[in-house]
Protein backbone atom coordinates (compact mmCIF):
# COMPACT_ATOMS: atom_id res chain seq x y z
CA UNK A 1 0.00 0.00 0.00
CA UNK A 2 0.86 4.03 -0.46
CA UNK A 3 2.71 5.35 2.48
CA UNK A 4 0.01 8.40 1.20
CA UNK A 5 -2.26 9.48 4.75
CA UNK A 6 -5.77 8.04 3.36
CA UNK A 7 -8.65 10.39 4.60
CA UNK A 8 -11.46 8.35 6.24
CA UNK A 9 -13.50 8.68 3.09
CA UNK A 10 -11.25 7.01 1.04
CA UNK A 11 -10.38 4.24 3.35
CA UNK A 12 -14.15 3.38 3.71
CA UNK A 13 -14.99 3.71 -0.43
CA UNK A 14 -11.67 1.40 -0.69
CA UNK A 15 -12.80 -1.40 1.60
CA UNK A 16 -16.58 -1.19 -0.18
CA UNK A 17 -14.86 -1.88 -3.66
CA UNK A 18 -12.74 -4.45 -2.22
CA UNK A 19 -15.13 -7.42 -3.45
CA UNK A 20 -14.64 -10.30 -0.81
CA UNK A 21 -14.84 -8.03 1.94
CA UNK A 22 -18.74 -8.51 3.41
CA UNK A 23 -19.96 -8.48 6.50
CA UNK A 24 -21.84 -6.41 9.63
CA UNK A 25 -21.87 -3.75 11.13
CA UNK A 26 -23.07 -3.51 15.11
CA UNK A 27 -23.03 -0.56 17.04
CA UNK A 28 -24.46 0.72 20.47
CA UNK A 29 -24.14 3.68 22.17
CA UNK A 30 -23.01 6.71 19.87
CA UNK A 31 -25.18 5.92 17.07
CA UNK A 32 -23.78 4.08 13.33
CA UNK A 33 -20.86 6.26 13.68
CA UNK A 34 -18.49 3.70 11.36
CA UNK A 35 -21.27 2.56 9.47
CA UNK A 36 -22.24 5.69 8.32
CA UNK A 37 -18.77 6.56 6.73
CA UNK A 38 -19.10 3.15 4.53
CA UNK A 39 -22.66 4.51 3.35
CA UNK A 40 -21.80 7.62 2.65
CA UNK A 41 -18.54 6.44 0.77
CA UNK A 42 -20.47 4.93 -1.93
CA UNK A 43 -20.52 1.21 -2.85
CA UNK A 44 -21.72 0.19 0.19
CA UNK A 45 -24.05 -2.78 -1.18
CA UNK A 46 -20.90 -4.54 -1.94
CA UNK A 47 -19.80 -4.37 1.82
CA UNK A 48 -22.40 -4.05 4.10
CA UNK A 49 -24.87 -7.32 4.73
CA UNK A 50 -26.86 -5.60 7.55
CA UNK A 51 -26.53 -2.52 9.99
CA UNK A 52 -27.71 -2.61 13.37
CA UNK A 53 -27.83 -0.64 16.85
CA UNK A 54 -29.79 -2.43 19.46
CA UNK A 55 -29.53 0.23 21.49
CA UNK A 56 -32.33 -0.29 23.90
CA UNK A 57 -31.37 -2.37 26.49
CA UNK A 58 -33.84 -4.63 26.75
CA UNK A 59 -33.50 -5.28 22.85
CA UNK A 60 -29.78 -5.44 23.59
CA UNK A 61 -30.18 -8.27 25.69
CA UNK A 62 -32.62 -10.20 23.79
CA UNK A 63 -30.18 -10.22 20.85
CA UNK A 64 -27.18 -10.26 22.93
CA UNK A 65 -27.83 -11.82 26.02
CA UNK A 66 -27.20 -10.31 29.17
CA UNK A 67 -23.85 -9.44 30.71
CA UNK A 68 -22.90 -7.11 34.23
CA UNK A 69 -21.99 -4.03 32.23
CA UNK A 70 -23.14 -2.96 28.82
CA UNK A 71 -19.98 -1.07 27.94
CA UNK A 72 -17.74 -3.98 28.27
CA UNK A 73 -15.93 -6.25 27.09
CA UNK A 74 -17.69 -9.26 27.53
CA UNK A 75 -20.82 -7.56 25.55
CA UNK A 76 -18.78 -7.10 22.93
CA UNK A 77 -17.54 -10.12 22.62
CA UNK A 78 -21.32 -11.36 22.69
CA UNK A 79 -22.41 -8.95 19.65
CA UNK A 80 -19.21 -10.34 18.07
CA UNK A 81 -19.61 -13.99 18.76
CA UNK A 82 -23.74 -13.36 17.72
CA UNK A 83 -23.58 -11.53 14.74
CA UNK A 84 -20.49 -13.36 12.98
CA UNK A 85 -22.83 -16.61 13.52
CA UNK A 86 -25.39 -14.91 11.91
CA UNK A 87 -23.51 -13.59 9.25
CA UNK A 88 -22.10 -17.59 8.70
CA UNK A 89 -25.28 -19.46 9.13
CA UNK A 90 -27.49 -16.92 6.36
CA UNK A 91 -24.70 -16.34 3.76
CA UNK A 92 -21.95 -18.96 3.76
CA UNK A 93 -24.30 -21.07 1.46
CA UNK A 94 -24.85 -18.47 -0.67
CA UNK A 95 -21.53 -16.81 -0.80
CA UNK A 96 -18.74 -18.11 1.17
CA UNK A 97 -16.65 -18.95 -1.45
CA UNK A 98 -16.10 -15.89 -2.45
CA UNK A 99 -16.43 -13.62 0.77
CA UNK A 100 -14.01 -12.98 3.56
CA UNK A 101 -16.67 -12.47 6.27
CA UNK A 102 -16.35 -10.09 8.89
CA UNK A 103 -18.03 -8.40 11.35
CA UNK A 104 -17.18 -5.05 13.26
CA UNK A 105 -18.87 -3.97 16.48
CA UNK A 106 -18.60 -1.28 19.07
CA UNK A 107 -20.20 -0.44 22.48
CA UNK A 108 -19.77 2.97 23.82
CA UNK A 109 -20.58 5.40 26.38
CA UNK A 110 -20.25 9.01 24.68
CA UNK A 111 -20.41 12.09 26.76
CA UNK A 112 -24.10 12.67 28.38
CA UNK A 113 -26.04 15.58 28.42
CA UNK A 114 -25.21 16.79 31.88
CA UNK A 115 -21.11 15.52 31.17
CA UNK A 116 -20.65 13.61 34.06
CA UNK A 117 -19.98 10.23 32.70
CA UNK A 118 -16.75 8.44 32.01
CA UNK A 119 -16.35 8.45 28.22
CA UNK A 120 -14.76 5.18 26.55
CA UNK A 121 -16.24 2.58 24.99
CA UNK A 122 -14.95 -0.86 23.45
CA UNK A 123 -14.29 -2.09 19.58
CA UNK A 124 -13.15 -4.93 17.64
CA UNK A 125 -13.31 -7.07 14.45
CA UNK A 126 -13.72 -10.42 13.65
CA UNK A 127 -12.75 -11.25 10.46
CA UNK A 128 -11.61 -14.17 7.86
CA UNK A 129 -8.41 -13.53 6.06
CA UNK A 130 -10.08 -14.89 2.91
CA UNK A 131 -12.68 -17.22 2.43
CA UNK A 132 -13.64 -19.97 4.00
CA UNK A 133 -11.13 -19.58 6.32
CA UNK A 134 -11.26 -19.25 10.65
CA UNK A 135 -11.92 -16.19 11.88
CA UNK A 136 -9.59 -13.68 13.83
CA UNK A 137 -10.35 -10.81 16.43
CA UNK A 138 -8.69 -7.42 16.80
CA UNK A 139 -10.16 -6.22 20.07
CA UNK A 140 -9.61 -2.78 21.66
CA UNK A 141 -10.75 -0.48 24.46
CA UNK A 142 -10.92 3.85 23.78
CA UNK A 143 -11.31 6.80 25.61
CA UNK A 144 -12.95 9.95 23.94
CA UNK A 145 -11.53 13.10 25.77
CA UNK A 146 -13.65 15.74 23.39
CA UNK A 147 -15.78 17.72 25.42
CA UNK A 148 -18.50 17.58 23.04
CA UNK A 149 -21.19 14.65 22.34
CA UNK A 150 -20.90 14.98 18.70
CA UNK A 151 -17.22 15.30 18.14
CA UNK A 152 -16.83 11.98 20.60
CA UNK A 153 -19.01 10.51 17.41
CA UNK A 154 -17.09 11.68 14.83
CA UNK A 155 -13.92 10.60 16.39
CA UNK A 156 -15.63 6.87 17.09
CA UNK A 157 -15.92 6.75 13.52
CA UNK A 158 -12.75 7.64 12.54
CA UNK A 159 -11.13 5.31 14.42
CA UNK A 160 -13.26 2.31 13.58
CA UNK A 161 -12.88 2.72 10.01
CA UNK A 162 -9.05 3.07 10.63
CA UNK A 163 -9.25 -0.69 12.52
CA UNK A 164 -11.07 -1.95 10.06
CA UNK A 165 -9.02 -0.95 7.22
CA UNK A 166 -5.36 -1.62 9.04
CA UNK A 167 -6.96 -5.14 9.81
CA UNK A 168 -7.47 -5.72 6.32
CA UNK A 169 -4.06 -3.75 4.58
CA UNK A 170 -1.93 -3.66 7.43
CA UNK A 171 -1.43 -6.25 9.27
CA UNK A 172 2.19 -7.28 7.77
CA UNK A 173 3.13 -3.86 9.30
CA UNK A 174 2.51 -4.08 12.83
CA UNK A 175 4.01 -0.66 13.37
CA UNK A 176 2.36 0.80 10.86
CA UNK A 177 -0.76 -0.68 11.73
CA UNK A 178 -0.88 0.79 15.06
CA UNK A 179 0.27 4.35 14.12
CA UNK A 180 -2.78 3.98 11.30
CA UNK A 181 -5.50 3.58 14.17
CA UNK A 182 -4.77 7.72 14.67
CA UNK A 183 -4.77 8.74 11.12
CA UNK A 184 -6.86 11.56 10.83
CA UNK A 185 -7.31 12.73 14.21
CA UNK A 186 -5.10 14.27 16.81
CA UNK A 187 -4.04 11.86 19.57
CA UNK A 188 -5.76 15.01 22.21
CA UNK A 189 -9.15 13.01 20.84
CA UNK A 190 -9.13 10.01 21.60
CA UNK A 191 -6.92 7.14 23.43
CA UNK A 192 -6.51 3.64 22.85
CA UNK A 193 -4.97 2.12 26.39
CA UNK A 194 -5.58 -1.14 25.31
CA UNK A 195 -5.78 -3.81 22.13
CA UNK A 196 -5.45 -7.73 21.78
CA UNK A 197 -4.77 -10.16 18.76
CA UNK A 198 -6.09 -13.45 18.87
CA UNK A 199 -6.85 -15.98 15.73
CA UNK A 200 -4.71 -18.53 13.95
CA UNK A 201 -3.64 -14.94 12.06
CA UNK A 202 -2.08 -13.48 14.99
CA UNK A 203 -0.64 -16.57 16.35
CA UNK A 204 3.20 -15.14 15.98
CA UNK A 205 1.94 -11.51 17.86
CA UNK A 206 2.48 -10.99 21.40
CA UNK A 207 -0.40 -8.79 22.36
CA UNK A 208 2.32 -7.53 25.22
CA UNK A 209 4.54 -5.84 22.82
CA UNK A 210 1.73 -4.79 20.30
CA UNK A 211 0.45 -2.50 23.74
CA UNK A 212 4.03 -1.35 23.50
CA UNK A 213 3.63 0.08 20.83
CA UNK A 214 0.65 1.87 22.25
CA UNK A 215 2.69 3.61 24.46
CA UNK A 216 6.07 4.35 21.80
CA UNK A 217 3.50 6.06 18.83
CA UNK A 218 2.13 8.14 21.75
CA UNK A 219 -2.08 6.31 21.51
CA UNK A 220 -1.47 5.99 25.66
CA UNK A 221 0.39 6.63 27.87
CA UNK A 222 0.01 3.92 29.58
CA UNK A 223 -0.67 -0.44 29.70
CA UNK A 224 -1.20 -2.64 32.28
CA UNK A 225 0.02 -6.65 32.00
CA UNK A 226 -1.19 -9.19 34.23
CA UNK A 227 0.77 -11.79 36.14
CA UNK A 228 0.47 -14.48 33.32
CA UNK A 229 0.98 -12.18 30.79
CA UNK A 230 -2.59 -10.82 29.40
CA UNK A 231 -2.98 -7.47 28.65
CA UNK A 232 -5.21 -6.01 30.64
CA UNK A 233 -7.83 -2.72 30.66
CA UNK A 234 -6.12 -0.42 33.15
CA UNK A 235 -9.92 0.51 34.18
CA UNK A 236 -11.05 -2.53 35.29
CA UNK A 237 -8.31 -3.24 37.35
CA UNK A 238 -7.90 -0.10 38.84
CA UNK A 239 -11.18 1.37 39.69
CA UNK A 240 -11.64 2.75 43.25
CA UNK A 241 -8.63 0.24 44.50
CA UNK A 242 -5.78 1.58 46.49
CA UNK A 243 -2.80 1.03 44.86
CA UNK A 244 0.68 0.26 45.70
CA UNK A 245 3.42 0.51 42.84
CA UNK A 246 6.91 0.82 42.84
CA UNK A 247 9.20 2.14 39.78
CA UNK A 248 12.78 0.63 38.82
CA UNK A 249 14.50 -0.96 36.31
CA UNK A 250 13.99 -4.77 36.84
CA UNK A 251 16.72 -6.12 34.87
CA UNK A 252 16.13 -7.87 36.05
CA UNK A 253 13.87 -7.89 38.91
CA UNK A 254 16.24 -8.67 42.56
CA UNK A 255 15.43 -9.60 46.37
CA UNK A 256 15.91 -6.27 47.05
CA UNK A 257 13.35 -4.85 44.62
CA UNK A 258 11.01 -7.85 46.09
CA UNK A 259 11.77 -6.59 49.86
CA UNK A 260 11.02 -2.92 48.86
CA UNK A 261 7.37 -3.75 48.08
CA UNK A 262 7.29 -6.20 50.79
CA UNK A 263 7.46 -3.92 53.51
CA UNK A 264 6.31 -1.26 51.99
CA UNK A 265 2.94 -3.00 51.47
CA UNK A 266 2.73 -4.04 55.23
CA UNK A 267 2.99 -0.35 56.14
CA UNK A 268 0.21 0.69 53.57
CA UNK A 269 -2.01 -2.29 54.78
CA UNK A 270 -1.99 -0.57 58.04
CA UNK A 271 -2.92 2.89 57.30
CA UNK A 272 -6.43 3.90 58.60
CA UNK A 273 -7.43 5.25 55.28
CA UNK A 274 -6.76 1.64 53.71
CA UNK A 275 -8.97 -0.29 55.89
CA UNK A 276 -11.68 -2.68 54.74
CA UNK A 277 -10.34 -1.91 50.65
CA UNK A 278 -9.02 -3.40 47.39
CA UNK A 279 -5.55 -3.51 47.54
CA UNK A 280 -4.02 -3.78 43.72
CA UNK A 281 -0.13 -4.03 43.82
CA UNK A 282 1.84 -2.44 40.54
CA UNK A 283 5.65 -2.72 39.23
CA UNK A 284 5.68 0.20 36.97
CA UNK A 285 8.41 0.24 33.95
CA UNK A 286 8.83 3.55 32.28
CA UNK A 287 9.29 4.28 28.41
CA UNK A 288 12.14 6.27 29.19
CA UNK A 289 13.90 3.32 31.15
CA UNK A 290 13.37 0.76 28.26
CA UNK A 291 14.45 3.24 25.81
CA UNK A 292 18.22 4.28 27.98
CA UNK A 293 20.12 2.25 25.72
CA UNK A 294 18.71 4.64 22.91
CA UNK A 295 16.66 1.34 21.25
CA UNK A 296 13.43 -0.52 22.57
CA UNK A 297 14.70 -3.71 22.56
CA UNK A 298 11.00 -5.83 22.36
CA UNK A 299 13.03 -9.10 24.07
CA UNK A 300 14.30 -7.38 26.96
CA UNK A 301 10.82 -5.72 27.38
CA UNK A 302 9.91 -9.10 27.86
CA UNK A 303 12.66 -10.56 30.04
CA UNK A 304 11.32 -7.72 32.56
CA UNK A 305 7.39 -8.44 32.29
CA UNK A 306 8.24 -12.53 32.39
CA UNK A 307 10.35 -12.21 35.52
CA UNK A 308 8.21 -9.77 37.11
CA UNK A 309 4.98 -12.04 35.83
CA UNK A 310 6.83 -15.01 37.76
CA UNK A 311 6.23 -13.96 41.20
CA UNK A 312 2.89 -12.74 40.51
CA UNK A 313 2.93 -9.03 39.80
CA UNK A 314 1.18 -7.12 37.68
CA UNK A 315 2.90 -4.91 35.60
CA UNK A 316 2.30 -0.80 34.03
CA UNK A 317 4.43 0.56 31.56
CA UNK A 318 4.04 4.09 31.27
CA UNK A 319 5.35 7.08 29.69
CA UNK A 320 5.10 9.30 32.68
CA UNK A 321 8.73 10.27 33.72
CA UNK A 322 7.68 12.52 36.40
CA UNK A 323 6.07 11.10 39.81
CA UNK A 324 3.21 13.76 39.82
CA UNK A 325 2.23 12.96 36.37
CA UNK A 326 2.10 9.23 37.40
CA UNK A 327 0.09 9.61 40.32
CA UNK A 328 -2.64 12.15 38.07
CA UNK A 329 -3.00 9.53 35.95
CA UNK A 330 -3.84 6.42 38.39
CA UNK A 331 -6.39 9.90 39.79
CA UNK A 332 -8.90 8.56 36.48
CA UNK A 333 -9.53 5.81 38.86
CA UNK A 334 -9.44 6.27 42.26
CA UNK A 335 -9.74 8.30 44.88
CA UNK A 336 -8.68 5.94 47.64
CA UNK A 337 -5.06 5.88 48.73
CA UNK A 338 -2.29 5.39 46.85
CA UNK A 339 1.79 4.02 47.98
CA UNK A 340 4.71 5.00 45.82
CA UNK A 341 7.77 2.98 46.36
CA UNK A 342 11.16 3.73 45.74
CA UNK A 343 15.01 4.25 46.82
CA UNK A 344 16.79 7.12 47.69
CA UNK A 345 18.02 8.05 44.09
CA UNK A 346 14.33 8.16 42.80
CA UNK A 347 13.61 10.21 45.96
CA UNK A 348 16.67 12.70 45.14
CA UNK A 349 15.23 12.95 41.54
CA UNK A 350 11.84 13.83 42.54
CA UNK A 351 13.99 16.78 44.67
CA UNK A 352 15.58 17.46 42.05
CA UNK A 353 14.54 21.24 40.55
CA UNK A 354 15.11 21.06 36.62
CA UNK A 355 12.97 18.32 35.94
CA UNK A 356 9.97 21.27 36.62
CA UNK A 357 10.97 24.01 34.37
CA UNK A 358 8.02 23.46 32.43
CA UNK A 359 5.68 24.10 35.70
CA UNK A 360 4.79 27.72 36.07
CA UNK A 361 4.91 26.98 39.83
CA UNK A 362 7.80 25.00 39.80
CA UNK A 363 8.75 22.16 42.51
CA UNK A 364 6.24 23.49 44.52
CA UNK A 365 3.46 23.08 41.74
CA UNK A 366 4.71 19.23 41.30
CA UNK A 367 4.76 18.17 45.08
CA UNK A 368 1.04 20.14 45.26
CA UNK A 369 0.46 17.67 42.58
CA UNK A 370 2.09 14.71 43.56
CA UNK A 371 0.42 14.71 47.18
CA UNK A 372 -2.61 15.68 47.10
CA UNK A 373 -5.63 13.12 47.60
CA UNK A 374 -3.83 10.89 50.01
CA UNK A 375 -0.52 9.67 48.05
CA UNK A 376 2.22 9.23 50.36
CA UNK A 377 6.03 8.35 49.41
CA UNK A 378 7.59 4.58 51.31
CA UNK A 379 11.40 4.98 50.78
CA UNK A 380 13.60 2.33 51.12
CA UNK A 381 17.50 3.26 53.10
CA UNK A 382 20.73 2.85 51.40
CA UNK A 383 24.13 2.14 52.94
CA UNK A 384 25.91 5.24 52.56
CA UNK A 385 28.59 3.11 50.65
CA UNK A 386 25.85 1.84 48.23
CA UNK A 387 24.57 5.88 48.41
CA UNK A 388 27.85 7.31 47.28
CA UNK A 389 28.34 4.70 44.42
CA UNK A 390 24.88 5.08 43.17
CA UNK A 391 23.05 8.22 44.03
CA UNK A 392 26.16 10.99 43.10
CA UNK A 393 25.33 11.16 39.75
CA UNK A 394 25.47 14.47 37.48
CA UNK A 395 21.52 14.06 37.02
CA UNK A 396 21.03 13.77 41.10
CA UNK A 397 21.32 16.98 43.00
CA UNK A 398 24.05 17.26 45.25
CA UNK A 399 23.56 16.98 48.56
CA UNK A 400 24.51 19.01 51.45
CA UNK A 401 27.88 18.36 53.19
CA UNK A 402 26.91 17.20 56.41
CA UNK A 403 25.82 13.63 54.27
CA UNK A 404 29.16 13.74 53.36
CA UNK A 405 30.92 13.14 56.74
CA UNK A 406 28.96 9.90 57.83
CA UNK A 407 31.13 6.65 58.17
CA UNK A 408 30.37 4.18 55.07
CA UNK A 409 28.64 1.98 57.29
CA UNK A 410 25.86 3.78 58.40
CA UNK A 411 22.09 3.83 56.73
CA UNK A 412 20.83 6.46 54.60
CA UNK A 413 16.99 6.87 55.11
CA UNK A 414 13.82 8.98 54.61
CA UNK A 415 14.72 10.42 58.01
CA UNK A 416 18.30 11.31 57.56
CA UNK A 417 18.32 12.56 53.78
CA UNK A 418 19.64 16.15 52.91
CA UNK A 419 18.36 17.25 50.08
CA UNK A 420 19.30 21.15 48.81
CA UNK A 421 19.45 24.04 51.31
CA UNK A 422 16.92 25.71 49.62
CA UNK A 423 14.33 22.41 49.67
CA UNK A 424 15.38 21.70 53.11
CA UNK A 425 12.13 23.38 54.74
CA UNK A 426 9.70 21.78 52.16
CA UNK A 427 11.02 18.42 52.65
CA UNK A 428 10.73 18.58 56.58
CA UNK A 429 7.12 19.87 55.76
CA UNK A 430 6.49 16.41 54.06
CA UNK A 431 8.18 14.10 55.98
CA UNK A 432 6.22 15.67 59.48
CA UNK A 433 3.27 15.47 57.66
CA UNK A 434 3.94 11.61 56.53
CA UNK A 435 3.57 12.33 53.18
CA UNK A 436 7.06 10.78 52.80
CA UNK A 437 7.69 7.99 55.20
CA UNK A 438 10.66 5.06 55.60
CA UNK A 439 10.21 2.05 55.06
CA UNK A 440 11.25 -0.18 57.85
CA UNK A 441 11.57 -4.08 58.41
CA UNK A 442 13.77 -4.21 55.71
CA UNK A 443 16.27 -7.21 55.16
CA UNK A 444 19.88 -6.11 55.73
CA UNK A 445 21.68 -9.11 54.55
CA UNK A 446 20.28 -8.49 51.05
CA UNK A 447 21.16 -4.25 51.18
CA UNK A 448 23.83 -4.24 48.73
CA UNK A 449 22.49 -6.41 45.96
CA UNK A 450 21.56 -4.27 42.86
CA UNK A 451 20.04 -5.03 39.64
CA UNK A 452 22.75 -3.42 37.49
CA UNK A 453 25.29 -5.41 39.41
CA UNK A 454 23.29 -8.79 39.06
CA UNK A 455 22.89 -7.98 34.88
CA UNK A 456 27.21 -7.66 34.56
CA UNK A 457 27.05 -11.03 36.45
CA UNK A 458 24.80 -12.94 33.87
CA UNK A 459 26.50 -11.29 30.94
CA UNK A 460 29.75 -12.10 32.02
CA UNK A 461 28.96 -15.23 32.78
CA UNK A 462 30.02 -14.80 36.45
CA UNK A 463 28.77 -17.40 38.72
CA UNK A 464 26.72 -16.18 41.83
CA UNK A 465 23.94 -14.06 40.29
CA UNK A 466 21.13 -16.34 40.75
CA UNK A 467 21.44 -14.91 45.08
CA UNK A 468 20.48 -12.13 44.06
CA UNK A 469 17.09 -12.57 42.56
CA UNK A 470 14.11 -14.70 43.75
CA UNK A 471 14.11 -18.19 43.11
CA UNK A 472 11.50 -18.40 40.35
CA UNK A 473 13.42 -15.36 38.46
CA UNK A 474 16.79 -17.47 37.83
CA UNK A 475 15.17 -20.82 36.98
CA UNK A 476 12.89 -18.56 34.25
CA UNK A 477 16.04 -16.48 33.28
CA UNK A 478 18.10 -19.72 32.57
CA UNK A 479 15.36 -21.53 30.61
CA UNK A 480 14.51 -19.32 28.47
CA UNK A 481 18.44 -17.21 28.38
CA UNK A 482 16.98 -14.03 29.18
CA UNK A 483 19.17 -10.64 30.05
CA UNK A 484 22.10 -12.44 27.69
CA UNK A 485 22.28 -15.33 29.39
CA UNK A 486 22.12 -17.77 26.19
CA UNK A 487 25.41 -15.68 24.90
CA UNK A 488 26.74 -17.32 27.92
CA UNK A 489 25.51 -20.64 27.81
CA UNK A 490 26.92 -20.35 24.00
CA UNK A 491 30.44 -19.37 25.67
CA UNK A 492 30.79 -21.89 28.11
CA UNK A 493 30.22 -24.47 25.19
CA UNK A 494 32.28 -22.93 22.79
CA UNK A 495 35.16 -21.40 24.82
CA UNK A 496 38.02 -19.10 22.90
CA UNK A 497 41.20 -21.08 22.51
Amino acid sequence: MSSELLTTNRKALTINLDEPKYGTFAEIGAGQEVARHFFQAGGAAGTVAKSISAYDMKFSDAIYGKSARYVSRERLGLMLEHEYELLIERLKALRGDRSAFFVFSNTVAARNFKGTNECHGWMGIRFQAEPNSLPNDIVMHVRMWDKENILQQQALGIIGVNLIYGAFYYLTDQDRFIRSLADNLTLDRIEVDMISFSGPLFASVDNRIMSLKLVEYGLTNAVLFGPDGDVLQPSEVLHKKALVIERGSFRPVTLVNDDMLRCALSQFLQEPAVQGRDVVVLMELTMHNLLASGNLDHQDFLARVDTLGAIGYNVLVSNYFEFYRLTSYFRRYTKEMIGVVMGLNNLLEIFNERYYENLEGGILEAAGRLFKASTKLYIYPMRKSAYDRYCLKAECPTPTPGLQSLPQDVWINATNLQVQLNLQNLYAHLMENRYITPIVGFDPSIMDIFSRDVLAKIQNGEEGWEKGVPAKVAALIKERHLFGYLKNAARELNPVQ
